[in-house]
C-alpha cells in the first residue's frame, strides 16, 4: 500500500500529471510488486513562495518524489531499479530536471501504518 508524494516546481499540467500518476502506479506495481489497487498518488505543485537550488530559482523543473513503503518488503536492487525508473519517467515526462530533484524512499514499520483501519503488520498476520 505504498503511498507517493510528489511536488514539482512548476505545477504540472493535466496531462502530465496523469501520465505521471499513471506511470508511478505502473512502476510501484512492475518494479516493487506493490498493488495498483492501493497505491495511492498524490501530485501537487510545489506551493512554496520560493525553491531554490544552490540559492537560486532552478531554470529548469524541480521535483521531489516522496515514496512511503512497508519495511523490509522490497530489496536493495528492487529500490535501485525504482528509482531509476521513476526518474526517467519524470524527465520523459517534464523535460530537464534540476539536478538537485530528489526520489526518496521511506520504509515504515508494518505496524506503524496500514489503510482501512488495518496496519500492515494486523494484514500480515502479526500485532
Amino acid at each position: 500500500m505504498p503511498f507517493i508524494d510528489l511536488r514539482i516546481d512548476p505545477m504540472p499540467t493535466a496531462e502530465q500529471a496523469s501520465l505521471l500518476a499513471h506511470g508511478i502506479t505502473d512502476a510501484l506495481a512492475e518494479e516493487a510488486g506493490k498493488r495498483r489497487e492501493v497505491t495511492a498518488v498524490r501530485i501537487a505543485g510545489s506551493q512554496a513562495l520560493l525553491w531554490t537550488v544552490g540559492g537560486e530559482r532552478s531554470p529548469v523543473t524541480t521535483a521531489y518524489l516522496d515514496v512511503k513503503i512497508t519495511q523490509g518488503t522490497n530489496s536493495r536492487e528492487e529500490k535501485a531499479a525504482l528509482i531509476e525508473r521513476l526518474h526517467r519517467l519524470l524527465a520523459e515526462t517534464l523535460g530537464a530536471l534540476a539536478e538537485a530533484s530528489y526520489i526518496v524512499i521511506h520504509e515504515l514499520p508494518a505496524e506503524s501504518w496500514g489503510y482501512a483501519g488495518l496496519t500492515q503488520a494486523a494484514r500480515a498476520g502479526g500485532n
